[in-house]
């Protein structure tokens, strides 16, 4: 059986008796090369199947041309729609990218970073796993000038390129809406490592809602979660509704908690929202699917998606390095709907 073999530049200079480097030339359009033998060369390399080597192309230069995406996980709807948008960025510039997911561990994040390095790829992006709580395995880009920008799930400290919502006034807004409600005992759920801002910014946001109308801060009413599913939600649910006194109103920083509060809250025949209103975060479809439909804060996936491969495209193309610089949303809205809704 006959061994497959690629095409390569050198089988069509031989088969147009031309020189490899004017093959090269031609495939990249240089000026100084005839359009006619430019035409030339193009129609024989579709004729033989020749499909340019990117890759080693990418490897001469030191880079692939690829956009590393290194997420959480591929499975939250956010995320998703986060990825789609840097996607459908990089194609209009020619870039691909690979996706690579840590399932919130910080070991995996750590290989992760590394197998993106050895592969040489041009630019990084990153929400960080849950359970980070050193972030000295990016140094690696930063050292070598390989742009790299944190979304959503970012660090405190760390002097790179960052795209995010404003967590703080989300949260804020989120609380206000219970409280606007009637809700006066108002439960939160929170998650992730004091690394991060994302959390800890809409718990921030939470408290000062309340301490702005004078509603007390119950330590029972706050619970950290070791990762934002629906079990731990469930699980979580059953804590709050064990109080001797129970709470009125839930925020949760994610729709499928807010889902899980809301079954909980019906297998014990807690009625929503009339004993215990729930808001959720993200506007996944879910939100709008389960009965009765869940109140949320949106979150513009897609938008921040595209900002984070502009700035990384935007500073590869630069002569001059780009000074990090962060880009906040700040159109986040309250979605009201069945689960919150009581005025």
């Amino acid at each position: 059986m006959e061994e497959h073999r690629h095409v390569t530049i050198y089988d069509i200079a031989e088969k147009l008796n031309l020189a490899t480097s004017t093959i090269s030339r031609a495939l990249k359009d240089h000026h100084t090369i005839s359009d006619k033998t430019i035409k030339k060369v193009k129609q024989t390399a579709k004729e033989m199947g020749f499909v340019p080597n990117t890759l080693a192309a990418g490897l001469r230069g030191n880079t692939s041309k690829t956009i590393g995406i290194l997420i959480p996980t591929i499975t939250q709807p956010f995320l998703s729609s986060l990825i789609s948008g840097i996607e459908i960025t990089a194609q209009k510039s020619e870039y691909s990218v690979i996706i690579m997911q840590s399932h919130d561990s910080y070991e995996m994040e750590v290989n992760l970073a590394k197998s993106l390095y050895s592969n040489r790829v041009s630019g990084v992006i990153c929400s960080l796993a849950m359970e980070t709580k050193d972030t000295s395995h990016f140094k690696q880009f930063s050292n070598n000038n390989i742009p790299l920008v944190f979304v959503d799930r970012v660090p405190r400290d760390y002097d790179t390129f960052r795209v995010v919502i404003n967590n703080y006034l989300a949260g804020y807004k989120a609380t206000k809406h219970l409280i606007e409600q009637g809700c006066k005992r108002i439960a939160h759920l929170t998650a992730g490592s004091e690394l991060g801002t994302l959390y800890n910014e809409r718990k921030r946001g939470y408290i000062d809602a309340l301490l702005e109308h004078e509603l007390p801060i119950d330590e029972k009413l706050i619970i950290k979660l070791k990762e934002m599913n629906y079990e731990d939600g469930v699980k979580a649910c059953n804590q709050l509704f064990d109080l001797k006194v129970r709470p009125d109103g839930l925020f949760t920083p994610g729709d499928i908690l807010a889902v899980s509060a809301v079954q909980t809250a019906k297998k014990r025949g807690i009625k929503i929202p009339e004993e215990f209103a729930v808001i959720g975060f993200n506007d996944d479809p879910i939100s709008k699917i389960i009965e009765p439909n869940i109140s949320t804060i949106t979150h513009p996936a897609e938008k921040m998606g595209k900002a984070a491969a502009e700035l990384i495209i935007k500073n590869l193309k630069s002569v001059k390095e780009e000074d990090a610089k962060e880009i906040t949303f700040l159109n986040t809205q309250v979605l009201v709907r069945e689960s919150s809704k009581r005025i």
